[in-house]
């Protein structure tokens, strides 16, 4: 019987040391309020406005590279309401296309939707970031599974966003995005 107890004290610890790092100290763990006094400042209105090209790389369950791409996305903006068409180009040569409709309150709440988000995409601007949470259903030639997606854009001093993301099912990390998104040519 005392082995059953250290069993099931040390399956309670690691699980206790897993959850407090992704708590405290991983990607997830991450604020707005960590950023709020960064600068520069990143506007959606303005950083995401016009085309933009998106280059990125795609990882694996097991943190290998899964596939790589380039997108093109053209934003425009209505006063505190946007619409981002995006069009990505994958190294497959299989092509997706998403438009996000946006809109930004005076607090720095962003509220996103997009046809595969299921239900709205929360998030907020702060100091030189941006971060938006949403469930995304990926294509049935994927498996159809919605995965919880953190998304957290970074806007570096020369006008360049770097982002990461990364997409979670039953709270396992299965897959993460980085890209960089630059102003592009008309």
């Amino acid at each position: 019987m005392s082995a059953w107890i250290w069993i099931l004290t040390g399956a309670v610890l690691a699980f206790a040391v897993v959850w407090a790092k992704a708590r405290f100290a991983g990607f997830t763990a991450q604020r707005p309020e960590d950023y709020e006094d960064d600068h520069p400042v990143f506007d959606i209105r303005r950083h995401l406005n016009g085309p933009i090209v998106c280059e990125g790389i795609i990882y694996g369950p097991l943190g290998r590279v899964s596939s790589r791409f380039r997108a093109d996305f053209n934003a425009s903006w209505d006063g505190d309401t946007g619409v981002m068409k995006e069009h990505f180009v994958y190294d497959d040569g299989s092509v997706q296309d998403r438009e996000w409709r946006l809109t930004l309150r005076p607090d720095g709440a962003i509220r996103a939707q997009a046809d595969d988000v299921v239900g709205d995409g929360l998030g907020r601007q702060s100091g030189s970031t941006v971060l938006l949470r949403y469930r995304i259903r990926l294509p049935e030639a994927s498996g159809g599974h919605v995965l919880n997606t953190t998304d957290w854009m970074y806007l570096t001093p020369d006008g360049t966003i770097m982002n990461r993301s990364q997409f979670r099912k039953f709270g396992i990390k299965v897959a993460e995005l980085v890209a960089t998104m630059r102003p592009g040519s008309v």
